[in-house]
């Protein structure tokens, strides 16, 4: 008789939350919005951030199920913003700039690189460039379409120099004409391709330095965070909740504190980077991403933005003005 009666009992808890969570997963309002996040480059170091905040639940608390993406050469994120392949996007200001250009609708929403990682770097004891004259009659790598092309015709023209006054060599991955010093001053990412060149050459018993175009009043924007004014418009909320995620993902990422936990969620895309030198990777990417403690990571620098469009109107890179500074959502919430 027991039995008989607590089979019935069962039955109907078993159909109570059955039915329970069907209601649950039918309300939009509960379950997590699916979005698509499309990265600039491949994942390391430079996106310690965007992998730390999906891997410890940054964006799950804001209720987003994110699809973190790496980029590549392929890969262009502010196109996949205007195809509805995805829903945020990491991109440079050139490509922003560019993408305005030819009628783009897109909005900045934070800024992730305060100081740009693109530099060049040479070995110091053959010379040094403490000046940008200093170029004058050296071979610099270029990438020929490039934004480091921009930046060096940006520098040559602020003291008045022509670009034959220099040799410029257009470079790829392959590493090879660097070593073998046919090409001396050679473009890289400061805080990944620079802490392994450095090694490199350090291992053969060369020292080496950097030229920061930012130290020569080039201050040219990199990595930045954008959405469609589409996705502004209708769900600004779901902006606000993602922007919040991101960069409360980026403050914990770069804090000291957290090193180990990044490097071992970043290690599981990026396979073939040591530890060792993920740590030394970390230490300039954090000096990049906030190198003032007094402004919040995230921060966009207007300023910064507007010299970008002057100087690619001024190489002929868009054919005028498109108003950038009316793309930059310079009030996001922290």
């Amino acid at each position: 008789m027991k039995t008989r009666l607590a089979f019935p009992r069962i039955t109907a808890w078993i159909l109570l939350c059955v039915v329970g969570s069907s209601l649950i997963s039918a309300d939009p309002a509960l379950a997590k919005e699916k979005i698509a996040y499309r990265l600039k480059w491949l994942i390391n170091a430079s996106t310690a951030g965007d992998v730390f905040a999906l891997d410890h639940g940054f964006f799950s608390e804001q209720g987003m199920d994110v699809a973190v993406k790496a980029g590549g050469p392929e890969r262009d994120a502010v196109r996949e913003l205007e195809l509805g392949y995805a829903q945020f996007g990491v991109a440079s200001a050139d490509q922003v700039i560019r993408a305005l250009a030819k009628g783009a609708s897109v909005v900045v929403l934070a800024q992730l690189f305060q100081v740009n990682p693109l530099q060049w770097i040479y070995r110091a004891d053959d010379f040094s460039l403490t000046r940008i004259q200093d170029l004058a009659g050296r071979t610099v790598g270029i990438t020929y379409g490039g934004n480091d092309a921009t930046i060096m015709r940006a520098l040559l023209a602020t003291v008045g120099m022509d670009e034959h006054q220099v040799r410029l060599a257009s470079v790829r991955y392959d590493y090879t004409p660097f070593f073998q010093n046919q090409v001396t001053i050679w473009p890289v990412y400061r805080n990944t391709q620079g802490i392994f060149l450095s090694d490199k050459l350090a291992a053969g018993g060369e020292r080496v330095a950097f030229f920061d175009p930012s130290e020569h009043g080039v201050r040219f924007v990199a990595n930045s965070v954008v959405t469609s004014t589409q996705m502004m418009d209708h769900h600004p909320q779901r902006v606000g909740r993602f922007t919040r995620a991101l960069l409360a993902g980026w403050q914990a990422a770069m804090a000291p504190a957290n090193e180990s936990a990044v490097i071992r969620a970043v290690a599981k895309y990026d396979r073939d980077t040591s530890e060792a030198v993920m740590r030394r990777q970390l230490t300039a990417t954090r000096q990049m991403i906030q190198p003032d403690p007094d402004i919040p990571i995230g921060h966009i620098d207007a300023t910064a933005w507007q010299q970008t469009e002057q100087i690619m109107i001024r190489q002929g890179l868009i054919s005028g003005p498109v108003n950038v500074i009316g793309r930059l959502r310079r009030h996001h919430a922290p």
